[in-house]
This record gives structure tokens, C-alpha cells and sequence, in this order.
């Protein structure tokens, strides 16, 4: 499992505290100390809830008319999802990281891996409580940060962190403390674990990790599978995950929503449909690739009688991210599966097979002179999108009013990205 390698680095994971809630409170303090619940999109269910939140009894998912009777009695605060506002600070918090540690992995929005050199850091513990109290005062997010041998050890480690206050956001792992901790950790909270395996596992008598790491290695692949069994090799110390520096670039770009109301007519679902491609298309652009497919998709409600949902993939003559390009591949898609008389819910698109933007081949057939011009004029639009907030210049095809756009009845300004939503103080 290892390579015989002596590791003079230890692996730390930073977590953002109920990460949403958090975004929410950095530009409203008085939301700290009060019960937050961040919903889904059309405002459906709870996806993100403070720790006062979860007190109350508001579980993951849970749908919002269910617990709606607490806003008033327990003054529950309640947001529509404001994603380019978590983006933006997800991305300062990782630059911050960036600065103290020169091998960080993003693992997602809320959650990076990275290492700690022993023989230029003295004392571990400390100087991750350096890094917590950076993020702090720069960002105003809480974050725990756990710090062992191994990957698989920094969540156990981040996870007690983060719910035991005598450990002040920071625990390191060591040879005193991990059994004591294993002993704590139930099996189906180890990461890597699902809740099928776990109750699997509880069947044969194994309630917690520390259960889980006295079983021979033969049992845990025979139950496991060989990736169960680096999991426990990783409990035991023994490292077999590395942080990945790899340029992480995206594999596929999936955008999609749910209506804010059934869309009926074939008008409506082209201009969210562009809207989606628009933003695919950007996000491609700016990791510098090309998508060779397209996939278009429009769906009604799954809880109707009449239920009807299709797809249409289509192969690209040549990579690109032109959007007017891929919106007309899109449009073309979507006419094939598009059927009257339907109530749709949903729609939306997909790229993939990417190629990088410096190498891909071009067609034989290219007869476009301005290909350059255009790309110039894209990468000018995305510019200034980015530049003065994402809807400062939009294609005709994504439409003006949006009929069909998500609800969002709780939203919060986006504070970071645009001009007009700046955060006003009077004095």
C-alpha cells in the first residue's frame, strides 16, 4: 500500500463551518448567535443550516414548508442560495491557504487538503491556529482544522474539531490520542464509508472505526473492496492517499435549474436553455478548453401523471466554446426532444469531451476568418462580466424578463461581485 517512502510532511484539512450559513453571516453579524438555514434552489429545502439551526431540529433536505412555522416563533433566518457570493469567498479563502502551505488540493467549495512541513514548522497545532485566525479576521469565516498522518485521519481529526469546543477549531492526531478518537468516530461518519456499507458493517459487529481497523485485511477487502482496504491502511496510520496538485480543471460542465413555474412554451425553454449553455460556455473559457459534445435535456416534474423527459446528445463538428455556437447545437437538440402539451420543470446542459484550447485540431473545412476575432470578443465579454457582476452583458437568445427564472424570494445581495449590491454603511 505504501512505497517505503518516509513521509517528513503531515496532511491537514481545512473546513468551512456550516460553510452557506457562514457566507451569509460575513456581511450580516446579526445573524451570528441566530438559527440560518440556506435553501435550495426554487426556495425547496434546507441545504445548509447554522449550528442554532440544527438545535431546533431542521434537518438536511428537509423541505421548507415542513418547518416553516418556526421563522416566527424561533426567528429563523432564511436565505435563498447566493452561489456566486459563496464562489467568491470559497476562492479567498483558498487564496489565503495558498500562502501557508505550498501543496494545497481544493476538494470542494468548503474543503481543502493541504500539507504541513515538520521540519520547517515547529509546532503543527499553533501554526494551523494561525491560519484559522487569518481566515477570520480576513474573510470572517470560522473554519476547524485537523491535522494527522494521513488524509483519512485529518477528517476524523476536522470532524472532532469541529464539534467539540475544548478543541478551539484545531486537533492534531497523534500516537496519544488516535485510539481515543477512532473509539469516538461511529463507522458509517468515516469518510468513505456510505450508509449501505455502514449498516453492513454494524451487522458484523463493527460500530466504530477503531472496531474497523482490528479486522484483518482479508475480512476488510472481502467486505470492502480493495479502496475499503486503503481506507484502513489510512486509519492506521499508513499513508496511501497524497495531495493531488494536479491541474484539477473540470471533466464535464453540467448547468441546469429548476423553473420557477412550469415552462409550456418552446420560446421560454430556448432562452433558459441558452442562459445554461451561455454559462457552460464561460466556464469553459476560463479553464482554457473546448468541449467536443453537447447534451440538451428538458424534463416535467417526476411527481405528475403525465411525466415526460428526453435528452438529444450531439457530437460537434470541431472543439469549441464559441457559446453562439454551442447555443445553436443546443437549440438544435432541444428541438428534437421538445414535445407540446407538457408542463416542463427543468432543463438544461451538458459538455464534455474536452480538449485544451491551445492544442485541439482544427477542421479541414474551417472557413471562418474572424474565428480569432471572435474568441477575442468572447474573452472581452467575459471581461467585463466578470469584471462589473455576471449579467453586465448577456446574449439576446437568453432573454430579458425570464419568466421561467428559479424563485429566489429570500436571496441575499451578492455583496463581492457586483457594483450595485455593494454592502452601504452609514456613518
Amino acid at each position: 500500500m505504501n512505497n517505503g517512502q518516509t513521509h517528513t510532511n503531515l496532511f491537514a484539512l481545512l473546513d468551512c463551518n456550516n460553510f452557506f450559513a457562514s457566507c451569509e453571516r460575513v456581511f450580516n453579524p446579526k445573524l451570528w448567535d441566530k438559527p440560518v438555514v440556506v435553501l435550495s434552489n426554487n426556495d425547496g429545502c434546507a441545504i445548509a443550516r447554522s449550528n442554532e439551526a440544527k438545535a431546533l431540529g431542521i434537518k438536511m433536505g428537509q423541505p421548507f414548508f415542513e418547518w416553516q412555522h418556526l421563522l416566527r416563533e424561533h426567528k429563523v433566518q432564511v436565505f435563498s442560495p447566493n452561489f456566486p457570493l459563496y464562489g467568491d469567498l470559497s476562492s479567498r479563502t483558498m487564496a489565503i491557504l495558498h500562502g501557508w502551505s505550498q501543496n494545497v488540493e481544493v476538494y470542494s467549495i468548503d474543503e481543502a487538503f493541504f500539507t504541513l512541513n515538520k521540519d520547517l514548522i515547529e509546532d503543527t497545532e499553533t501554526y494551523c491556529r494561525q491560519i484559522r485566525d487569518h481566515v477570520k479576521k480576513w474573510i470572517g469565516m470560522p473554519v476547524s482544522i485537523g491535522i494527522a498522518k494521513t488524509r483519512t485521519l485529518t477528517k476524523v481529526a476536522n470532524e472532532l474539531a469541529k464539534k467539540h469546543p475544548e478543541y478551539k477549531g484545531v486537533l492534531e492526531l497523534n500516537n496519544s490520542n488516535t485510539e481515543a478518537c477512532l473509539k469516538k468516530l461511529p463507522v458509517d461518519d468515516i469518510w468513505g464509508v456510505g450508509r449501505r456499507s455502514g449498516a453492513k458493517l454494524k451487522a458484523y459487529g463493527v460500530e466504530t472505526a477503531y472496531d474497523l481497523i482490528q479486522k484483518s485485511d482479508a475480512w476488510i477487502k472481502q467486505k470492502l473492496t480493495i479502496s475499503g482496504l486503503r481506507m484502513v491502511y489510512e486509519l492506521r496510520g499508513t499513508p496511501c492517499l497524497e495531495i493531488d496538485e494536479a491541474d484539477t480543471d473540470k471533466k464535464h460542465i453540467i448547468s441546469s435549474r429548476s423553473f420557477g413555474r412550469p415552462v409550456e412554451k418552446l420560446s421560454e425553454l430556448k432562452e433558459a436553455v441558452a442562459s445554461y449553455t451561455a454559462r457552460a460556455a464561460e466556464k469553459l473559457r476560463s479553464q482554457g478548453s473546448m468541449a467536443n459534445v453537447i447534451t440538451v435535456y428538458a424534463r416535467t416534474s417526476h411527481h405528475t401523471e403525465t411525466y415526460y423527459g428526453k435528452s438529444h446528445t450531439t457530437i460537434l463538428p470541431e472543439p469549441t466554446n464559441h457559446t453562439p455556437t454551442l447555443i445553436k447545437a443546443a437549440h438544435a437538440g432541444l428541438g428534437k426532444i421538445y414535445q407540446p402539451g407538457y408542463r416542463y420543470k427543468k432543463a438544461g446542459i451538458a459538455l464534455s469531451k474536452f480538449v485544451p484550447e491551445t492544442v485541439h485540431q482544427l477542421n479541414l473545412f474551417e472557413t471562418d476568418p474572424d474565428r480569432q476575432k471572435k474568441q477575442q470578443l468572447l474573452k472581452l465579454i467575459d471581461g467585463l462580466n466578470l469584471e462589473n457582476g455576471r449579467h453586465c452583458l448577456n446574449f439576446a437568445s437568453t432573454g430579458f424578463k425570464k419568466p421561467w427564472r428559479m424563485k429566489q424570494e429570500f436571496r441575499s445581495p451578492n455583496y463581492t461581485a457586483d457594483w450595485n449590491q455593494l454592502l452601504k454603511i452609514k456613518i
